[in-house]
């Protein structure tokens, strides 16, 4: 117990945290009269018991986090939050079984936006705006947050963020104090989301409606109040309203403070992700709109552009919202848009997946090795941005994928071991890991993961919280080395 002890008390700190959020929700039951009122005094109360308890047990056996303390406590977090997020859903649907509760909230605070629910429109809306709610928390990390307003945490602070926080390159601060950089990544996150919230609104959507897809897009999750997600409002206004929130949360959210913090565009500029996601994702809009329409899907260019830009943008950014079933769309179409997923949105984003600056630095490893074949004696080094990559960056991120495309061969072979067919295997497994949502067929964008036995649900599950921590930070707990002394 001692040994853990600091871990504990600062998940019961995060805990005591993460019951307060469950307000917001009360106080819209209570505007409302959904119905919904109680649950949230149940919620809230056996939340913060169980965190204060937590604490009360362990506080008086204090020490510093290290930095194996901090991949722990990050896999802790994101493990238990989920199941108290579930609580709301499991008081007001009793049929709800707890598994495809903990599904629903661990699809929520990943941001993966996969739901196994049905009747969204006719839920109440404090229980549609705790769903969305998770997502925005989920978005910039729940973590991160707690740096931003613990300072108790102190030196553990750093060992936290670095866990948490994705991108392969994360020693890299904005100010001189984590706090700080914390504060401020949350404040831009916040300021980002007011003005999509304004924006929704301009193009017809009301105050609700507004605020939860605001949430879900800033938190690129993908949840929607309705069961026909974004296709419910057969508005191109709506849709291009948030295809531009999509792109702005798909980027890295440091480069929009330091854009904001010197009052310039040239942070975009200068940011090798930004230029290379948007060329990626804006041309393959345009690439695969002509493919679709030249294979008849849609009699008119510009509405294959519409509906193609749209999909397609959701899915690269790891987003899920959907306006139309793509499921019938070529092939082709749509496992580019999965691949897209692993790879266009930028680290320090709310996306998950590969991220950019691994994707842009593999091809430039690439793109050496084949020059040292002609040159052998020369020296290469790769660069990002006019500068060089160290070779320890470039030897960690070729692990990173090794890793990442054997946890998706193995998990797939798991849910086909099921019974599950190719397609809506490979699909869940890569939409899970890239937290992007709807997959095809059994899982596709015209249906949700209902359908999946409680075993298939639970690998699903796993991969959603393993991509959302990009992959290591929850595997090296599981390794023998992490528990020795």
């Amino acid at each position: 117990m001692r040994k853990l002890a600091p871990v504990i008390t600062t998940l019961g700190l995060v805990l005591m945290l993460f019951s307060f959020t469950m307000l917001l929700p009360l106080l819209v039951a209570w505007l409302t009269d959904d119905g919904a009122l109680t649950v949230y005094d149940e919620s809230i109360g056996i939340t913060f018991a169980s965190g204060f308890l937590m604490w009360l047990a362990t506080y008086r056996m204090k020490r510093e986090l290290a930095a194996r303390d901090g991949y722990l406590l990050v896999s802790l977090i994101w493990s238990v939050l989920p199941a108290f997020a579930t609580l709301p859903l499991l008081f007001h649907l009793p049929n709800l079984s707890f598994t495809d509760a903990y599904f629903e909230t661990m699809s929520g605070l990943t941001t993966t936006g996969a739901t196994v629910l049905t009747g969204l429109d006719y839920l109440p809306k404090s229980i549609n705006l705790w769903r969305h709610q998770l997502h925005w928390m989920g978005g910039m990390g729940i973590i991160v947050l707690a740096v931003a307003i613990f300072p108790l945490l102190g030196v553990g602070g750093m060992q936290l963020y670095k866990a948490e926080t994705p991108g392969p390159m994360k020693d890299d601060k904005l100010t001189p104090r984590i706090t700080e950089t914390a504060k401020n990544l949350w404040l831009v996150y916040f300021a980002i989301t007011l003005a999509c919230i304004g924006a929704l609104m301009l193009v017809g959507l009301d105050w609700f409606e507004a605020v939860c897809h605001a949430f879900s897009v800033m938190g690129l999750g993908g949840f929607s109040t309705h069961d026909a997600s974004v296709g419910y409002f057969n508005s191109p206004q709506v849709e291009y309203g948030l295809i531009l929130f999509m792109l702005i949360a798909g980027m890295n959210f440091a480069t929009h403070f330091l854009a904001w913090r010197g009052r310039s565009l040239r942070a975009y500029l200068g940011d090798s992700e930004a230029k290379g996601f948007l060329l990626l994702v804006l041309g393959s809009c345009m690439g695969i709109s002509w493919y679709v329409w030249m294979q008849g899907v849609y009699a008119d260019f510009w509405v294959a552009v519409r509906h193609v830009s749209f999909n397609l943008v959701s899915m690269a950014t790891d987003c899920g919202f959907v306006s139309t079933d793509y499921n019938a769309w070529p092939p082709c179409a749509t496992f580019w848009m999965l691949y897209l997923s692993c790879v266009s949105v930028s680290s320090g984003s709310t996306g998950g997946g590969i991220k950019m600056v691994r994707t842009i630095l593999t091809f430039n490893q690439a793109m050496r090795e084949m020059s040292k074949q002609i040159h052998p004696a020369a020296v290469l080094p790769v660069r990002l941005g006019g500068h060089a990559v160290e070779n320890r960056i470039i030897f960690a991120i070729q692990t990173y994928v090794l890793v990442y495309c054997t946890l998706v061969l193995f998990l797939t072979m798991l849910l086909m071991a099921t019974g599950l067919d190719l397609v809506s295997s490979v699909s869940a497994i890569i939409a899970c890991i890239n937290n992007a949502g709807p997959g095809l067929n059994v899982v596709g964008p015209a249906n949700n993961y209902a359908p999946l036995t409680d075993f298939q649900t639970w690998v699903c599950t796993f991969t959603m919280l393993v991509g959302r921590l990009e992959l290591f930070t929850l595997l090296v707990v599981f390794t023998p080395a992490f528990w020795r002394k």
